[in-house]
């Protein structure tokens, strides 16, 4: 049998000239190498059926892949499966052992001290969309905690909702002495407000933790409440009754900057216009859409705290931003500057988004 270089050289018996040939198998390989010209490595650290995988970086990696004609490829590897713990990942990016990251600011406590004004209990509401909105219009005052990296995003999820495995909660006395899983160092803040016990754990290990009775709850959206499995391990559900929360989470989508500049103007300008203010609502909208499911499963285990219990909580929360202030203006930031216009920005995207409502 004639092997296949054999029968490519054959044409109605007449060899092909061997400058065809060459010049074939050259723009073969030029043709491979154009089509997957730069290779990236995005590494987070939930499952591949998580929502922020399904919903932000799957769709994002290929919009990036087409609108660059296949030249940039966008390879996503869920659940820390290139090595490393949640807290890495940050210095993943910033060394350039992997070319993107999705992660918790919280996860590195300290390191993005301006951009946690965001999360901050009092400062962030209700939503997601009001809050992206806030931090994109105020990227400027935060924008020197991401030195060395290109922010392809920075934005939040609806806000914590206090997930309890059994007695209710209607006051912060409620709490006091129990153990509750903190997502950041300002929401461990709260959690001794409250003269309870932190306990600072990724969100996959909540469901354990709740299970074996190492922690009493935790803070956390619901829109990872089906996906960690929590349903039958949470009692009770505690949000405000006008939609409030204690707090929220910062995400960061995050590029190596070296990367970034590596890559031609026009490749450049693929991402750059991808990471726009579209995007920011886009991602605001999704994230409070994402909450529906799992407030639904908890229908029947929701305390809606009325408004005069909202303000004991309140009054707990400007202890931990108040708190907040002095911490980051003792680093030479200001803070008052940062807590007043995160608040005057997500009251006037608030109240869009009421309005969309």
């Amino acid at each position: 049998m004639k092997d296949s270089n054999h029968r490519l050289s054959v044409n109605s018996g007449k060899r092909l000239p061997l400058v065809f040939l060459a010049i074939a198998g050259l723009a073969s390989l030029t043709n491979t190498a154009q089509a997957e010209e730069f290779q990236f490595r995005l590494h987070h650290f939930l499952g591949p059926d998580s929502p922020a995988q399904k919903v932000l970086l799957e769709p994002w990696a290929e919009r990036i892949r087409e609108q660059s004609n296949g030249r940039i490829d966008i390879s996503i590897h869920p659940g820390m499966s290139l090595g490393g713990a949640p807290p890495s990942l940050v210095n993943q990016v910033e060394s350039g052992e992997v070319d993107m990251v999705w992660t918790l600011a919280g996860y590195t406590p300290g390191r993005f001290p301006r951009t946690e004004v965001f999360e901050l209990p009092a400062v962030h509401f209700r939503s997601a969309y009001a809050t992206n909105r806030a931090i994109f219009a105020n990227f400027d005052l935060i924008e020197a905690d991401y030195k060395g990296l290109k922010p392809l995003l920075v934005h939040v999820h609806a806000g914590n909702a206090i997930h309890m495995a059994g007695q209710d909660v209607t006051e912060p006395a409620d709490l006091r002495g129990l153990t509750i899983r903190t997502p950041s160092r300002t929401g461990g803040w709260l959690i001794d407000a409250w003269q309870a016990e932190q306990a600072a754990m990724p969100a996959p290990r909540i469901r354990d933790a709740l299970a074996d009775g190492s922690i009493d709850g935790a803070l956390i959206p619901f829109e990872v409440f089906s996906s960690i499995g929590l349903e039958g391990l949470v009692g009770h559900s505690v949000v405000g009754a006008d939609g409030s929360r204690f707090g929220t989470s910062v995400f960061l989508f995050l590029m190596n900057q070296d990367q970034f500049d590596a890559l031609p103007a026009d490749l450049q300008q693929v991402i750059d216009d991808n990471i726009g203010l579209d995007f920011v609502k886009e991602m605001g909208l999704a994230w409070d859409d994402l909450e529906v499911p799992g407030r639904m499963v908890q229908y029947e285990n929701l305390t809606k705290l009325p408004v005069d219990d909202i303000y004991a909580f309140e009054d707990v929360s400007e202890q931990v931003v108040q708190r907040w202030i002095r911490e980051v203006t003792s680093q030479g930031i200001d803070g008052r500057e940062l807590v007043d216009e995160a608040r005057r920005y997500i009251a006037r995207y608030s109240r869009i988004i009421t309005t969309l409502d």
